[in-house]
């Protein structure tokens, strides 16, 4: 084991390039132990290349084995050797039963274009497993990890995605049952845990100035609400620069292809929101002690103060 891990928690292939892309590629490089863990294969996501509309689920329902060669793909652009899917992740209680299967929970849009759950969640959805069943394989993997750092969504799951909700809880109860010894090996108490975040100065700065081009997305408005995963300036405890790394968070983004669409330093997700690739990675320290911190007032090292 490297003396310094981390493993990152996250719903669909393509999420972990969005948010923590350019995290994930500077300490694959600096040489950090980096663990991505999907919980679906995303099934029910949107295709936005025409030639491959036919994987959708209400097609050939192939569109889950195809993001999995993408989400391969993305990993090798950041240079992460190791990612894995919950459901492959054995428990001993496993044996002698078919293998589980988390599946993509889907979700709608309300009036006010926020996310909702879909309205037809088959029995299979990530969103409706048992959350101690899926968080007992989060923490089979800890123990076998022994994680020093662990990021995954805030409560609302960043915009209120069901299966991004889901992931934190399962990630949450995860990392708390790791703490006594379990399948996957001893004990094993993660010194921080992170949550996925933005500034909410620099949020409503973006969208104010996509308000003056008249390039507003749906549902966002500068001066209301917004989304959970934007939080007050003072919660943001670390930012990582990773504007080395960039060029490998955008082949990342690319390799995504049946979701989003890079073009010119922004990137377009399937609901018409065009968001800038950046560099820097914002984060809130939830479990453990955050380090000194440096110029700016934020941790600049996710690993900052481990011994």
């Amino acid at each position: 084991m490297t003396d310094r891990r981390m493993l990152l928690v996250h719903a669909h292939p393509d999420d972990e390039t969005l948010a923590n892309g350019a995290t994930m590629a500077r300490y694959a490089a600096e040489g950090a132990g980096v663990t991505l863990l999907t919980c679906t294969r995303g099934e029910e996501g949107l295709v936005l290349v025409p030639g491959l509309q036919h994987l959708a689920s209400g097609r050939d329902d192939g569109l889950g084995a195809h993001r999995e060669t993408e989400l391969a793909a993305a990993m090798t652009a950041l240079g992460v050797a190791d990612h894995r899917f919950l459901d492959t992740v054995r428990l001993p209680g496993d044996a002698g039963r078919p293998a589980p299967h988390y599946r993509d929970s889907g979700m709608a849009w309300d009036a006010d274009h926020r996310a909702v759950a879909a309205p037809d969640t088959g029995p299979d959805a990530f969103s409706r497993s048992d959350v101690d069943e899926a968080a007992a394989r989060v923490a089979a993997l800890v123990r076998e990890l022994r994680p020093h750092v662990v990021v995954t969504y805030e409560p609302g799951g960043g915009y209120g995605h069901p299966d991004h909700v889901q992931a934190h809880r399962v990630a949450m109860r995860g990392v708390d049952l790791a703490a006594a010894e379990g399948p996957g090996g001893p004990a094993w108490t993660v010194p921080k845990v992170y949550w996925s975040v933005l500034p909410d100065s620099e949020v409503r700065a973006a969208l104010r100035r996509a308000a003056d081009q008249g390039d507003l997305p749906p549902g966002w408005d500068p001066e209301g609400p917004l989304p959970s995963m934007v939080v007050p300036d003072e919660k943001i405890t670390a930012v990582v620069d990773g504007h080395a790394y960039l060029d490998r968070k955008i082949a990342a983004l690319e390799a995504h292809v049946t979701q989003v669409i890079v073009e010119d330093g922004v990137v377009h997700v399937g609901d018409g929101i065009r968001q800038p690739i950046v560099g820097s990675e914002f984060y809130q320290l939830v479990r453990g002690r955050a380090a000194p911190a440096e110029p700016g007032g934020r941790e600049g090292d996710l690993f900052a103060g481990l011994d």
